[in-house]
């Protein structure tokens, strides 16, 4: 008995012993193939934003075709403003984000969001103008429409027809009380 735990042979035992557990872990494990984003429903967020905001909330009418939406959220702006995110994970699954808020000033809001002060230019959605912004060192396009009661991005590391999709689906909800 004393052979086996002894010298070369007891090494090459005790080796052949985990490697032999290590292929029965691997075979028996489950191994998830597929891809998995979780989905989260954003229609009570959006519900709950909703009564307490002074304005009409804007969402989007339906999910652009293939998305996921992944995350959402109302969380405390400057100067006591409430900030609804919603996030999704696009049919690139690449990252976007749409946020709203009637933080004042709207042009730091909308820096915040975007990371980014400089315009590049603009792009007509659904017959409205939006103002582009990017971040080259983030990967990040952003896409700002200030309106007078509340200021609209749709940002992201998607690319700009993807967040021009998710543009173009914004719609103001009748406002509940």
């Amino acid at each position: 008995m004393r052979r086996f735990t002894d010298g070369f042979y007891g090494y090459a035992v005790a080796l052949f012993i985990c490697l032999a557990g290590a292929v029965a872990f691997v075979l028996i494990a489950p191994q998830g193939r597929e891809e998995h984003i979780p989905r989260r429903d954003y229609s009570i967020t959006v519900a709950n934003f909703s009564h307490d905001v002074p304005y009409q909330v804007w969402s989007p009418r339906q999910d652009p075709a293939g998305w996921v939406p992944n995350s959402n959220r109302i969380a405390q702006g400057k100067n006591g403003a409430q900030v609804l995110y919603l996030g999704f994970a696009t049919a690139k699954r690449e990252h976007a984000m749409f946020a709203q808020s009637d933080e004042r000033p709207a042009a730091e809001f909308a820096n915040r969001m975007a990371n980014s002060d400089k315009a590049v230019g603009t792009q007509e959605i659904g017959g409205e103008t939006w103002e582009r912004r990017f971040r080259e060192d983030k990967n990040q396009r952003t896409l700002v429409r200030v309106l007078p009661d509340v200021t609209l991005v749709v940002t992201g590391t998607a690319d700009w027809p993807e967040l021009a999709e998710l543009a173009g689906l914004l719609q103001q909800r009748p406002k509940t009380s």
